[in-house]
């Protein structure tokens, strides 16, 4: 059985003659293509071949013309050979899969810090309730937080593990403002939970964004649509239910609290302005050695060696050698947890990371209180705990 195809051709703008390689004895003359070749019709129809467009010079041949002289061999050219209906190769997916890569991985790396920053809040509570029921001295729990986070910074520095920030006296000079609140916030915070319950400080600290909203407005001339000053009636609502039903209520507690958040709402705004310039780790490191620079005297004023020295003696005796690794972890772990918290408030909006500080982190740190202290909760409390927080997911979103 006989079969037929039409086969693929190439055509060439000049002479179909072809001179071989200068070594061979004569030149052979190759016949020319049909002139109508291309229009034979495939009689088969079993095989039909696309035709191809050819452009390159033959290595190692020479082209002649009849009525010309030799022509000096040229350089040589690529081959490419494509379909004719195509012009050039598609190399979209390429592109597109390291885009997506990089963006998946940025997303990864904040759902890292993120789990991070929520984990290590919540140890650093544990260990800083079980200090301060052990040892009632918050300025010295508060400044030794801070102590510990400056030595850990200095050994990085030194060791290379972190390379040390470029700073000028402008640097520090911004610095200043956002070191104070830092301090206030620090250690107001720290004073509520030694009077009070780790889960009625974080509830009240539930409030951060009514203090936010607030201070934004009044004393950054900043407006807000409707939708956001609306979502603080909750906000303020279930603070005030939490409050009102608790069972461990102490007003002193409930103060230091509401004065952490005023704090804090301040040390955010101006800290997102000055850590551009030295990276999340090394600003959190510089703000923790001027707020320990300001704190000290405060702590030695307010509390003073003597009573520290009682105090501890007074622990040690009562609890043993684990209230040294108490105090161990509960700083460290301060450290850590705030460190990465600014890592990730680097790579992040200012609005992503309050929903992950106000929300996430403070339901995280509530039910692990509840949970590790035996709290006894009233369903009342309770109520206004997840009213409270509700209120900040609205807040939330209507901020978007």
């Amino acid at each position: 059985m006989a079969f037929s195809a039409m086969q693929p051709y190439a055509n060439f703008a000049l002479s179909n003659h072809l001179q071989p390689k200068p070594l061979l004895p004569k030149p052979q003359q190759l016949p020319p293509f049909p002139l109508n070749f291309a229009n034979k019709p495939n009689k088969s129809g079993l095989l039909v071949v696309k035709c191809l467009n050819k452009s390159s010079s033959l290595q190692g041949f020479n082209f002649f013309d009849e009525s010309k002289d030799r022509k000096p061999r040229e350089s040589l050219v690529p081959c490419k050979a494509y379909e004719a209906h195509r012009f050039q190769p598609i190399r979209i997916n390429i592109e597109f899969d390291e885009e997506a890569r990089e963006v998946a991985a940025r997303k990864l790396k904040i759902g890292l810090y993120f789990a991070s920053w929520w984990a290590l809040s919540v140890v650093f509570n544990i260990y800083n309730k079980k200090v301060l029921n052990a040892f009632p001295y918050p300025w010295l729990t508060s400044t030794l937080c801070l102590a510990t986070g400056s030595l850990m910074m200095l050994v990085s520095w030194a060791t290379k593990i972190t390379e040390a920030p470029k700073t000028d006296l402008n640097f520090w000079k911004a610095l200043f403002p956002v070191a104070v609140a830092h301090t206030i916030g620090h250690v107001a915070a720290t004073v509520s939970m030694s009077k009070g319950a780790v889960s009625f400080t974080h509830v009240i600290k539930s409030g951060e964004p009514a203090f936010s909203v607030l201070a934004s407005r009044f004393f950054l001339g900043e407006a807000f649509p409707w939708a956001v000053y609306l979502s603080l009636l909750p906000i303020i609502g279930g603070c005030a239910l939490a409050a009102a039903t608790e069972l461990d209520f102490d007003l002193t507690g409930f103060m230091e609290a509401m004065t952490s958040n005023l704090a804090i709402v301040f040390r955010n705004v101006f800290s997102k302005r000055g850590m551009m310039s030295v990276g999340g780790i090394n600003y959190y490191a510089c703000l923790s050695m001027m707020s320990l620079f300001i704190l000290t005297p405060f702590a030695i004023a307010m509390e003073g060696p003597q009573i520290w020295a009682a105090g501890w003696d007074k622990a040690v005796s009562q609890i043993g050698p684990n209230f040294i690794w108490w105090v161990a972890a509960q700083t460290v772990f301060y450290h850590l947890y705030n460190q990465v918290a600014y890592m990730s408030l680097n790579e992040t909006s200012p609005l992503t990371f309050s929903i992950g500080r106000v929300i996430m982190r403070r339901i995280s740190v509530i039910v692990a209180s509840v949970v590790i202290f035996q709290m006894r909760v009233q369903p009342v409390n309770a109520l206004g705990a997840a009213i409270a927080i509700f209120g900040t997911f609205l807040y939330s979103q209507a901020k978007k």
